[in-house]
C-alpha cells in the first residue's frame, strides 16, 4: 500500500512552497515520523515527516514551486525494512562528545544538517558553512563525514573577492519568503501616504540602569537585560496614548474603516539569512522587562532555524526595527501592513549635545536617532511627533516607566 506524501497546509493564505532539499534519497528506506525534507513558504520553514515506514518513491525536486496539498512523495508501507539497517534514530559510530554536541547546537545550521550530523557523529562547530551567512548545509556535513573529524578545519575558510576586472554574472533564485517580503514592501509603498519623522534620545540614564542592575536582573531571571525591553515598554505606552499609531485601515473607498486595537501586539524586525522576519509580541502591555527579553532572545534563535511559526509571524499592530545592529546611523524603516506605523533604533553614538543639566553648556553624550514611519491617512503628523517624542522622554528619564 502507498501511503502518498502531501505538503500540509503552513497557514492562512499561502497557497504555494518550496522544496529545500530532500533528507533521504529516492529508493531508501525510511521509519515513520523521520524527517524527510524541509518546505519553505513565505513564511516560515516547516519539517516535513514520513506518515508511514517504508521505501520512498520522490517525485519532486529541491527547489520546485509546489501547491499546497500537492503530493511530493510517497512511501510503500509493503516493503519491508533491509535486513541489518540500523535503526533511523541510531548515531553513527564516531559520535561527538556532550562539549561538542553543545559546540554544535549554538553553530548556525539548518535542521536537515543537523539531523545529519547527529546520525553520522559529526561536529558541527569544526564545519565551514557553504550556506548564506556561513550557515552549515546539509551537503556540508556529508562532505566532512567522509574525512575524520581530525582532517576537518577548525577555521572557516575566508571567502576571496572576485579578480579585479572580472565580468561574471550569478543568478541565484529568490526564495518564497524573499519574494514575499519584496511583495509586502512594494505594496506599503504603493498604498499608503508614508511619512517619516524623526528625534533623537539620550541613552545615558538606560545605559547607566543597564549597566547597574544588569548582573542581578540576569542572575534572578537568566536572560541578560538589553535595550529592545526598554523600547517595547516605552512604546507600549505611545501607543495607549496614541492609539492611531497603533491601528489598522480596512477596506477601500466609501467603505474605509479605522480599526483600533484596545492591545498592543508588538513585532520586533529579526534578520535571518533567508530574510527578515518579524515575530510578534502578544500583550505588550501585561509583560515585564524580562518576559521581554525572554521572548525575543527565544524568537531570534527560532528564526535563525526557520522554527517560528506563522502564527508567531501574524496579527501585530506594531513595529519595531533595530537597525542599529548592523551599524545603522539613520533609515526611514517601511510600514509592515497592514500596521499603520513603524519606530525605527539606531546605532549608539557619542556626539556633541546641550547638558540638560547644564543649559548653555556642550557634553559629550550616548545619542540615538529614531526614525517613526507612518501611514500619514489615518496618523497626522502632531500625532507622530508626539509619539516620538513621549518615546524620548520616557528613554531619557527610564524611570517614568513605572508610571506609563
Amino acid at each position: 500500500m502507498a501511503v502518498d506524501i502531501t505538503i500540509p497546509s503552513p497557514g492562512e493564505s499561502i497557497t504555494e512552497v518550496s522544496l529545500s532539499g530532500w533528507l533521504k534519497d529516492d529508493g531508501s528506506y525510511v521509519e515513520k515520523d523521520e524527517l524527510l525534507a524541509e518546505i519553505e513558504s513565505d513564511k516560515a520553514t516547516l519539517e516535513l515527516r514520513a506518515p508511514a515506514s517504508g521505501t520512498l518513491m520522490i517525485v519532486t525536486k529541491k527547489g520546485d514551486g509546489i501547491k499546497v496539498g500537492a503530493v511530493v512523495a510517497s512511501i510503500d508501507a509493503t516493503s519491508a525494512k533491509p535486513a541489518g539497517a540500523p535503526p533511523a534514530k541510531q548515531v553513527a559510530s564516531g559520535t561527538t562528545t556532550p562539549a561538542a554536541t553543545a559546540a554544535s547546537d549554538s553553530v548556525r545550521a539548518s535542521s536537515v544538517a543537523k539531523k545529519v550530523a547527529a546520525e553520522k557523529g559529526v561536529d558541527l562547530a569544526h564545519l565551514a558553512g557553504t550556506g548564506p551567512s556561513g550557515r552549515v548545509m546539509k551537503d556540508d556535513v556529508l562532505a566532512a563525514s567522509a574525512k575524520p573529524q581530525s582532517a576537518v578545519p577548525a577555521a572557516k575558510p575566508v571567502v576571496t573577492a572576485p579578480p579585479a576586472g572580472s565580468r561574471g554574472v550569478r543568478r541565484e533564485k529568490m526564495t518564497r519568503l524573499r519574494q514575499k517580503i519584496a511583495e509586502r514592501l512594494v505594496h506599503a509603498q504603493h498604498t499608503a501616504a508614508m511619512l517619516t519623522t524623526f528625534n533623537e534620545c539620550d541613552m545615558t540614564e538606560v545605559m547607566r540602569l543597564r549597566a547597574e542592575h544588569k548582573e542581578a536582573f540576569e542572575k534572578q531571571f537568566g536572560i541578560g537585560l538589553g535595550f529592545m525591553s526598554f523600547f517595547v515598554k516605552a512604546a507600549t505606552s505611545g501607543l495607549r496614548k496614541y492609539p492611531r499609531v497603533n491601528a489598522y485601515i480596512v477596506g477601500q473607498g466609501a467603505e474605509m474603516e479605522v480599526e483600533l486595537h484596545d492591545y498592543s501586539d508588538i513585532a520586533v524586525a529579526v534578520g535571518t539569512e533567508k530574510g527578515l522576519v518579524v515575530p510578534v509580541l502578544r500583550n505588550t502591555e501585561t509583560m515585564t522587562f524580562a518576559g521581554i527579553e525572554a521572548a525575543i532572545k527565544d524568537f531570534a534563535i527560532r528564526a535563525k532555524d526557520g522554527k517560528l511559526s506563522v502564527d508567531e509571524m501574524t496579527g501585530g499592530t506594531f513595529t519595531i526595527s533595530n537597525g542599529g545592529v548592523y551599524g545603522s546611523l539613520m533609515s526611514t524603516p517601511i510600514l509592515n501592513p497592514p500596521q499603520s506605523a513603524i519606530l525605527g533604533m539606531h546605532t549608539i553614538k557619542k556626539r556633541a549635545v546641550e547638558d540638560p543639566k547644564n543649559p548653555g553648556q556642550v557634553a559629550i553624550r550616548p545619542m540615538m536617532y529614531l526614525a517613526l514611519s507612518y501611514d500619514h491617512r489615518i496618523i497626522d503628523g502632531a500625532e507622530a511627533v508626539g509619539f516620538l517624542v513621549h518615546i524620548k522622554d520616557l528613554i531619557e528619564k527610564p524611570e517614568r516607566l513605572l508610571f506609563a
